[in-house]
Protein backbone atom coordinates (compact mmCIF):
# COMPACT_ATOMS: atom_id res chain seq x y z
CA UNK A 1 0.00 0.00 0.00
CA UNK A 2 3.20 2.39 0.42
CA UNK A 3 3.48 3.01 -3.32
CA UNK A 4 -0.38 3.97 -3.49
CA UNK A 5 -0.13 6.21 -0.53
CA UNK A 6 3.46 7.82 -2.46
CA UNK A 7 1.32 8.50 -5.79
CA UNK A 8 -2.03 10.06 -3.63
CA UNK A 9 0.58 12.23 -1.98
CA UNK A 10 0.55 15.79 -4.36
CA UNK A 11 -3.45 15.13 -4.18
CA UNK A 12 -4.29 14.37 -1.05
CA UNK A 13 -6.72 17.19 -0.41
CA UNK A 14 -8.36 16.65 -3.74
CA UNK A 15 -8.79 12.95 -2.72
CA UNK A 16 -10.09 13.69 0.42
CA UNK A 17 -12.63 16.25 -0.90
CA UNK A 18 -13.86 14.33 -4.21
CA UNK A 19 -14.75 11.47 -1.55
CA UNK A 20 -17.09 13.37 0.22
CA UNK A 21 -18.85 14.87 -3.40
CA UNK A 22 -18.79 11.58 -5.02
CA UNK A 23 -20.87 10.02 -1.35
CA UNK A 24 -23.13 13.64 -1.85
CA UNK A 25 -23.64 12.60 -5.77
CA UNK A 26 -24.94 9.29 -5.03
CA UNK A 27 -27.88 10.04 -2.39
CA UNK A 28 -31.54 8.86 -3.17
CA UNK A 29 -35.49 9.45 -1.91
CA UNK A 30 -35.25 5.85 -1.70
CA UNK A 31 -34.30 3.31 0.56
CA UNK A 32 -33.40 0.90 -0.81
CA UNK A 33 -31.36 2.56 -3.06
CA UNK A 34 -29.20 4.40 -0.04
CA UNK A 35 -28.55 1.00 1.93
CA UNK A 36 -27.23 -0.36 -1.31
CA UNK A 37 -25.47 2.93 -2.59
CA UNK A 38 -23.56 3.44 0.73
CA UNK A 39 -22.62 -0.35 0.10
CA UNK A 40 -21.04 0.32 -2.66
CA UNK A 41 -19.30 3.47 -1.30
CA UNK A 42 -17.99 1.95 1.55
CA UNK A 43 -16.36 -1.27 -0.42
CA UNK A 44 -14.22 0.74 -2.93
CA UNK A 45 -10.53 -0.63 -4.24
CA UNK A 46 -7.62 1.44 -4.45
CA UNK A 47 -9.54 4.24 -6.08
CA UNK A 48 -6.44 4.49 -9.34
CA UNK A 49 -8.90 5.99 -11.98
CA UNK A 50 -10.01 9.15 -9.59
CA UNK A 51 -6.38 9.38 -8.94
CA UNK A 52 -5.31 9.46 -12.62
CA UNK A 53 -8.16 11.84 -13.20
CA UNK A 54 -6.86 14.78 -10.66
CA UNK A 55 -2.99 13.93 -11.59
CA UNK A 56 -3.58 14.58 -15.12
CA UNK A 57 -5.15 17.48 -14.08
CA UNK A 58 -2.82 19.32 -11.41
CA UNK A 59 0.06 18.07 -14.40
CA UNK A 60 -1.69 20.04 -16.78
CA UNK A 61 -2.91 23.11 -15.13
CA UNK A 62 0.10 24.31 -12.19
CA UNK A 63 -1.29 22.25 -10.00
CA UNK A 64 -5.13 23.49 -10.39
CA UNK A 65 -7.91 21.61 -10.37
CA UNK A 66 -11.70 22.76 -10.63
CA UNK A 67 -15.39 21.39 -10.47
CA UNK A 68 -15.00 19.79 -13.54
CA UNK A 69 -12.38 18.06 -12.42
CA UNK A 70 -14.28 16.47 -9.61
CA UNK A 71 -17.03 15.83 -11.52
CA UNK A 72 -15.22 14.04 -14.99
CA UNK A 73 -13.54 11.90 -11.56
CA UNK A 74 -17.13 11.49 -9.98
CA UNK A 75 -18.75 10.43 -13.45
CA UNK A 76 -16.21 8.09 -14.29
CA UNK A 77 -16.50 6.72 -10.62
CA UNK A 78 -19.74 5.82 -11.43
CA UNK A 79 -19.62 4.67 -14.86
CA UNK A 80 -17.13 2.41 -13.81
CA UNK A 81 -18.81 0.98 -10.77
CA UNK A 82 -22.30 0.57 -12.85
CA UNK A 83 -20.14 -1.49 -15.17
CA UNK A 84 -18.65 -3.87 -12.17
CA UNK A 85 -21.64 -4.22 -10.98
CA UNK A 86 -23.27 -5.65 -14.26
CA UNK A 87 -19.86 -7.91 -14.94
CA UNK A 88 -20.87 -9.68 -11.00
CA UNK A 89 -24.21 -10.44 -12.61
CA UNK A 90 -22.90 -11.45 -15.96
CA UNK A 91 -20.20 -13.40 -14.55
CA UNK A 92 -22.54 -14.60 -11.57
CA UNK A 93 -19.89 -13.77 -9.97
CA UNK A 94 -20.74 -13.68 -5.34
CA UNK A 95 -17.70 -11.82 -4.76
CA UNK A 96 -16.02 -8.26 -5.46
CA UNK A 97 -12.87 -7.28 -3.76
CA UNK A 98 -13.21 -9.98 -0.84
CA UNK A 99 -16.70 -8.62 -0.32
CA UNK A 100 -20.48 -9.96 -1.33
CA UNK A 101 -21.22 -8.56 -4.48
CA UNK A 102 -24.65 -6.72 -4.50
CA UNK A 103 -26.26 -9.63 -6.81
CA UNK A 104 -25.48 -12.05 -4.39
CA UNK A 105 -27.42 -9.84 -1.32
CA UNK A 106 -29.62 -8.42 -3.23
CA UNK A 107 -30.24 -11.08 -6.24
CA UNK A 108 -29.82 -10.20 -9.95
CA UNK A 109 -32.53 -7.85 -10.85
CA UNK A 110 -31.65 -5.48 -8.02
CA UNK A 111 -28.01 -5.46 -9.34
CA UNK A 112 -29.14 -5.01 -12.82
CA UNK A 113 -31.20 -1.88 -11.78
CA UNK A 114 -28.82 -0.57 -9.43
CA UNK A 115 -26.20 -0.56 -12.63
CA UNK A 116 -28.51 0.89 -14.61
CA UNK A 117 -28.93 4.11 -11.90
CA UNK A 118 -25.40 4.69 -11.35
CA UNK A 119 -24.75 4.77 -15.34
CA UNK A 120 -27.81 6.99 -15.38
CA UNK A 121 -26.36 9.40 -12.47
CA UNK A 122 -23.02 9.95 -14.47
CA UNK A 123 -24.56 10.44 -17.62
CA UNK A 124 -26.81 13.11 -15.72
CA UNK A 125 -23.97 14.51 -13.37
CA UNK A 126 -22.55 16.00 -17.08
CA UNK A 127 -25.65 16.62 -18.37
CA UNK A 128 -26.46 18.66 -15.66
CA UNK A 129 -23.65 20.86 -15.56
CA UNK A 130 -23.19 20.87 -19.32
CA UNK A 131 -20.50 19.20 -19.26
CA UNK A 132 -20.46 17.32 -22.84
CA UNK A 133 -17.13 17.45 -23.88
CA UNK A 134 -16.52 14.99 -20.46
CA UNK A 135 -20.17 13.51 -21.38
CA UNK A 136 -18.29 12.25 -24.96
CA UNK A 137 -15.18 10.86 -23.72
CA UNK A 138 -16.81 8.59 -21.15
CA UNK A 139 -19.49 7.75 -23.74
CA UNK A 140 -17.11 6.36 -26.30
CA UNK A 141 -15.04 4.74 -23.34
CA UNK A 142 -18.54 2.68 -22.58
CA UNK A 143 -18.93 1.92 -26.14
CA UNK A 144 -15.40 0.43 -26.24
CA UNK A 145 -15.58 -1.64 -23.39
CA UNK A 146 -18.77 -3.34 -24.63
CA UNK A 147 -17.69 -3.97 -27.89
CA UNK A 148 -14.10 -5.27 -25.98
CA UNK A 149 -16.36 -7.95 -24.02
CA UNK A 150 -18.27 -8.97 -26.65
CA UNK A 151 -15.39 -9.47 -29.15
CA UNK A 152 -13.82 -11.62 -26.29
CA UNK A 153 -16.64 -13.85 -26.18
CA UNK A 154 -17.38 -14.07 -29.95
CA UNK A 155 -13.51 -15.19 -30.13
CA UNK A 156 -13.64 -17.25 -26.67
CA UNK A 157 -16.06 -19.68 -28.80
CA UNK A 158 -13.72 -20.50 -31.88
CA UNK A 159 -10.56 -20.05 -29.81
CA UNK A 160 -9.31 -17.97 -32.98
CA UNK A 161 -7.33 -15.00 -31.01
CA UNK A 162 -4.82 -13.66 -33.51
CA UNK A 163 -2.37 -11.19 -31.35
CA UNK A 164 -3.79 -8.36 -33.31
CA UNK A 165 -7.99 -9.42 -32.09
CA UNK A 166 -5.74 -9.93 -28.69
CA UNK A 167 -4.68 -6.30 -28.47
CA UNK A 168 -7.81 -4.47 -29.99
CA UNK A 169 -9.95 -6.88 -26.66
CA UNK A 170 -7.51 -5.72 -23.94
CA UNK A 171 -7.33 -1.90 -25.27
CA UNK A 172 -11.01 -1.49 -25.74
CA UNK A 173 -11.82 -3.72 -22.78
CA UNK A 174 -9.46 -2.33 -19.87
CA UNK A 175 -6.97 0.20 -21.82
CA UNK A 176 -10.19 2.59 -23.01
CA UNK A 177 -11.88 3.24 -19.39
CA UNK A 178 -8.18 4.33 -17.77
CA UNK A 179 -7.04 6.40 -21.39
CA UNK A 180 -10.83 7.86 -20.38
CA UNK A 181 -9.15 8.83 -16.84
CA UNK A 182 -6.49 10.89 -18.41
CA UNK A 183 -8.55 12.56 -21.26
CA UNK A 184 -10.94 13.53 -18.68
CA UNK A 185 -8.51 14.84 -16.69
CA UNK A 186 -6.79 16.81 -19.48
CA UNK A 187 -10.10 17.85 -20.55
CA UNK A 188 -11.29 18.86 -17.36
CA UNK A 189 -9.32 21.78 -17.14
CA UNK A 190 -9.40 22.83 -20.86
CA UNK A 191 -5.84 21.29 -21.91
CA UNK A 192 -5.21 21.58 -25.69
CA UNK A 193 -6.61 18.82 -28.16
CA UNK A 194 -3.44 17.83 -28.21
CA UNK A 195 -2.34 17.47 -24.68
CA UNK A 196 -5.95 15.65 -24.20
CA UNK A 197 -4.85 13.17 -27.09
CA UNK A 198 -1.10 12.73 -25.87
CA UNK A 199 -2.52 11.95 -22.28
CA UNK A 200 -5.72 9.98 -23.75
CA UNK A 201 -2.77 7.72 -25.67
CA UNK A 202 -0.25 7.55 -21.98
CA UNK A 203 -3.65 6.12 -20.42
CA UNK A 204 -4.40 3.52 -23.20
CA UNK A 205 -0.79 1.93 -22.84
CA UNK A 206 -0.79 1.95 -18.74
CA UNK A 207 -4.05 0.01 -19.13
CA UNK A 208 -2.42 -2.33 -21.86
CA UNK A 209 0.62 -3.14 -20.17
CA UNK A 210 -2.25 -3.60 -16.60
CA UNK A 211 -3.95 -6.70 -18.64
CA UNK A 212 -0.65 -8.32 -19.66
CA UNK A 213 0.35 -7.80 -16.44
CA UNK A 214 -2.71 -9.64 -15.33
CA UNK A 215 -2.21 -12.61 -17.94
CA UNK A 216 0.97 -13.18 -16.41
CA UNK A 217 -0.28 -13.59 -12.78
CA UNK A 218 -2.07 -16.50 -14.16
CA UNK A 219 1.52 -17.94 -14.90
CA UNK A 220 2.35 -17.73 -11.37
CA UNK A 221 3.97 -14.88 -9.54
CA UNK A 222 6.67 -14.93 -6.79
CA UNK A 223 3.08 -13.16 -4.57
CA UNK A 224 1.37 -16.16 -5.64
CA UNK A 225 3.71 -18.62 -5.31
CA UNK A 226 1.84 -20.97 -7.86
CA UNK A 227 -0.32 -20.84 -10.92
CA UNK A 228 -3.53 -20.42 -11.15
CA UNK A 229 -5.08 -21.38 -14.87
CA UNK A 230 -8.09 -19.43 -14.23
CA UNK A 231 -8.24 -18.08 -17.82
CA UNK A 232 -7.49 -21.28 -19.49
CA UNK A 233 -10.34 -22.55 -16.87
CA UNK A 234 -12.39 -19.66 -18.43
CA UNK A 235 -11.03 -20.51 -22.04
CA UNK A 236 -9.43 -17.12 -22.54
CA UNK A 237 -6.84 -16.64 -25.02
CA UNK A 238 -3.89 -14.20 -23.46
CA UNK A 239 -0.59 -13.50 -24.87
CA UNK A 240 1.00 -15.59 -23.38
CA UNK A 241 -0.92 -18.84 -24.58
CA UNK A 242 -1.35 -17.05 -28.08
CA UNK A 243 2.25 -16.67 -28.47
CA UNK A 244 2.52 -20.39 -27.56
CA UNK A 245 0.16 -21.63 -29.88
CA UNK A 246 1.81 -19.33 -32.82
CA UNK A 247 5.07 -21.11 -32.18
CA UNK A 248 4.20 -24.88 -31.83
CA UNK A 249 3.90 -27.43 -34.10
CA UNK A 250 0.64 -28.61 -35.90
CA UNK A 251 1.01 -31.41 -33.43
CA UNK A 252 1.47 -28.77 -30.49
CA UNK A 253 -0.86 -26.19 -31.44
CA UNK A 254 -3.70 -29.02 -32.16
CA UNK A 255 -3.29 -30.00 -28.57
CA UNK A 256 -3.04 -27.00 -26.75
CA UNK A 257 -6.63 -26.20 -28.29
CA UNK A 258 -8.24 -29.16 -27.59
CA UNK A 259 -6.77 -28.89 -23.43
CA UNK A 260 -8.39 -25.32 -23.74
CA UNK A 261 -11.38 -26.49 -24.91
CA UNK A 262 -12.29 -29.92 -23.89
CA UNK A 263 -9.83 -30.41 -20.32
CA UNK A 264 -9.58 -26.62 -19.44
CA UNK A 265 -10.85 -27.91 -15.34
CA UNK A 266 -8.73 -31.28 -15.35
CA UNK A 267 -5.75 -29.70 -13.05
CA UNK A 268 -3.08 -31.94 -14.41
CA UNK A 269 -3.61 -30.65 -17.82
CA UNK A 270 -3.99 -27.03 -17.21
CA UNK A 271 -0.53 -27.30 -15.26
CA UNK A 272 0.75 -28.87 -18.40
CA UNK A 273 -0.50 -26.06 -20.34
CA UNK A 274 1.00 -23.36 -17.79
CA UNK A 275 4.50 -25.74 -18.66
CA UNK A 276 4.33 -25.74 -21.88
CA UNK A 277 3.42 -21.47 -22.32
CA UNK A 278 6.54 -20.98 -20.13
CA UNK A 279 8.82 -23.43 -22.24
CA UNK A 280 7.69 -21.90 -25.77
CA UNK A 281 8.70 -18.39 -23.93
CA UNK A 282 5.19 -17.10 -23.81
CA UNK A 283 5.46 -15.47 -20.79
CA UNK A 284 9.13 -13.94 -21.61
CA UNK A 285 7.74 -12.64 -24.75
CA UNK A 286 4.70 -11.09 -22.70
CA UNK A 287 6.95 -9.37 -19.76
CA UNK A 288 9.33 -7.97 -23.15
CA UNK A 289 5.43 -6.43 -24.70
CA UNK A 290 4.00 -4.86 -21.43
CA UNK A 291 7.49 -3.14 -20.84
CA UNK A 292 7.24 -1.79 -24.22
CA UNK A 293 4.23 -0.19 -23.63
CA UNK A 294 5.28 0.67 -20.28
CA UNK A 295 8.13 2.62 -21.99
CA UNK A 296 5.60 4.21 -24.68
CA UNK A 297 3.65 5.39 -21.26
CA UNK A 298 6.73 7.30 -19.76
CA UNK A 299 8.05 8.49 -23.04
CA UNK A 300 4.95 10.82 -23.24
CA UNK A 301 5.37 11.91 -19.43
CA UNK A 302 8.86 13.09 -20.35
CA UNK A 303 7.22 15.71 -22.84
CA UNK A 304 5.61 17.67 -19.99
CA UNK A 305 7.74 19.96 -16.93
CA UNK A 306 8.83 18.63 -14.23
CA UNK A 307 6.32 18.44 -11.23
CA UNK A 308 5.53 16.02 -8.11
CA UNK A 309 1.79 15.25 -10.13
CA UNK A 310 4.64 14.19 -12.91
CA UNK A 311 6.67 12.28 -10.54
CA UNK A 312 3.46 11.06 -9.25
CA UNK A 313 2.57 9.23 -12.22
CA UNK A 314 5.58 7.76 -13.31
CA UNK A 315 5.44 6.21 -9.94
CA UNK A 316 2.01 4.67 -11.09
CA UNK A 317 3.21 3.52 -14.75
CA UNK A 318 5.91 1.44 -12.50
CA UNK A 319 3.32 0.64 -9.93
CA UNK A 320 1.28 -1.15 -12.77
CA UNK A 321 4.39 -3.26 -14.24
CA UNK A 322 5.85 -3.98 -10.52
CA UNK A 323 2.54 -5.10 -8.59
CA UNK A 324 2.28 -8.38 -6.79
CA UNK A 325 -1.40 -8.80 -7.20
Amino acid sequence: MKIVSQIKLPIEGEMELFEKKFSQSMSTKVALLNRITHYVVNRKGKQMRPMFVFLIAKMCNNGQVNERTYRGASVIELIHTATLVHDDVVDDSNRRRGFFSINALWKNKIAVLVGDYLLSKGLLLSIDNDDFDLLKIISVAVREMSEGELLQIEKARRLDITEEVYFDIIRQKTATLIAACCAMGAQSVYASPEDVENLRKFGEFIGIAFQIKDDLFDYGEEAIGKPTGIDIKEKKMTLPLIYAMNHASKKEHDWLINSVKNYNTDKQRVKEVIAFVKEMGGLDYAISKMKEYQEKALKILQKYPESSYRDALELMVNYVIDRKK
